[in-house]
C-alpha cells in the first residue's frame, strides 16, 4: 500500500483547472451575493467549493492509485462523480455565477447570440428534460459497469478518463431537474421527482446486489492485481456492493423524502418575490439577470 502512495504523481493540470474554476466562481458569486443576498446566500458558495473539493478527492488524489487495485475504491470514485460532486456543484447555481464572473461586455459578446438563439435554447431545454436526463444517466451507469467496458477503462487511462467524464456529465444532467439550480424552469410537477429518484435507486440497488450476492467475480481484472489490505477479490467485491447499496441509496432516498415532506408541509400564502425571472421562448429558458 505504501508503494502505491509513493508512486502517486499529483495531476497538476487537473488540480490547476479545478482551482481556477473555484476562483472564477468565487469572483462571480461575490458580485451576485452583493446584488441578491437572498437568492445567493453563502451556503451556495460553500456547496460549490465542497463540490470542487470532492472532485479533487475523486480524480486528483492518491485515491486514483487504488481504483485499479480495489473495486471498493473504484465504486467510491463513482459515487463521488455521480452523486456527491454534481449535487454540490449544482446547488451553487454555477451557470449564472460564471456568467456574472465575466466582464459585462465580454459576456454579452460571447453569450448574447447563444442566449438569443432558438436552436441553443431548444437544445438546452431538451438536454434538461427529465426523461432525457434519466435515460442518459441510466445508459452511462449500465454501459460503463458492463464487464467489458469497465475492464477496458481499468486497462486504458484514456478510456478511464472517458468513463469518468460520462459519469460526471450525465450525473449533472440527472440532478438538474431535482436540484433546479437558479435560474431554472420546472417542466415536470415536483412530485414526479420522487419516482424519478426511486427508479434511479432501483438500478443502483440491482447492481449493488449483484456485487454482494454473486459467487463469482464480475470483473476478473481484480483477480490479477496484488492484494491490498488483505482483501480477497470476492471480499472486495462484497464491500464495493455494500458501499453502493447503503450510502448510494441514501443519496436517492433522502432527496426524495425531503421533496415529499415539503409537498406535505403547509404552504406559505405570502406572495413570492420574483427576481429577474422573465422567461423567453414560451417559458423554456429563463433570461439572465442584467449584466
Amino acid at each position: 500500500m505504501q508503494s502505491l502512495f509513493d508512486s502517486w504523481t499529483p495531476p497538476l493540470a487537473t488540480i490547476s483547472m479545478l482551482l481556477v474554476t473555484a476562483v472564477i466562481y468565487a469572483r462571480g458569486f461575490r458580485r451576485l451575493h452583493r446584488q441578491m443576498p437572498v437568492r445567493f446566500p453563502n451556503w451556495r458558495l460553500t456547496a460549490f467549493m465542497a463540490g470542487i473539493a470532492t472532485l479533487l478527492v475523486a480524480i486528483a488524489s492518491p485515491l486514483e492509485e487504488f481504483d485499479d487495485q480495489l473495486l471498493q475504491v473504484h465504486m467510491t470514485q463513482h459515487l463521488i462523480l455521480m452523486l456527491i460532486a454534481p449535487t454540490l456543484l449544482l446547488a451553487g447555481a454555477p451557470t449564472i455565477v460564471f456568467v456574472r464572473a465575466m466582464p459585462p461586455g465580454l459576456a454579452k459578446l460571447l453569450l448574447g447570440p447563444a442566449m438569443r438563439s432558438r436552436v441553443v435554447c431548444r437544445l438546452f431545454a431538451w438536454l434538461t428534460e427529465p426523461i432525457v436526463c434519466w435515460l442518459a444517466f441510466a445508459a452511462a451507469f449500465w454501459i460503463w459497469h458492463l464487464p467489458g467496458f469497465f475492464q477496458l477503462a481499468l486497462r486504458s487511462e484514456r478510456w478511464h478518463v472517458v468513463e469518468h467524464g460520462c459519469f460526471f456529465v450525465t450525473a449533472l444532467m440527472f440532478w438538474y431537474p431535482v436540484i433546479q439550480p437558479w435560474p431554472s424552469v420546472a417542466r415536470w410537477p415536483r412530485w414526479s421527482m420522487i419516482p424519478y429518484l426511486l427508479l434511479a435507486d432501483g438500478q443502483n440497488t440491482i447492481l449493488a446486489a449483484l456485487f454482494m450476492f454473486s459467487d463469482r467475480l464480475i470483473y476478473p481484472f481484480y483477480a490479477t492485481v496484488p492484494r491490498v489490505a488483505g482483501f480477497t477479490p470476492l471480499g472486495d467485491q462484497i464491500v464495493a456492493g455494500a458501499i453502493m447499496w447503503v450510502p448510494g441509496s441514501l443519496f436517492y432516498l433522502v432527496p426524495g423524502a425531503l421533496i415529499m415532506f415539503r409537498m406535505l408541509a403547509p404552504r406559505d400564502l405570502a406572495p413570492v418575490r420574483r427576481e429577474n425571472l422573465r422567461p423567453n421562448l414560451a417559458g423554456q429558458v429563463p433570461s439572465l439577470p442584467h449584466l
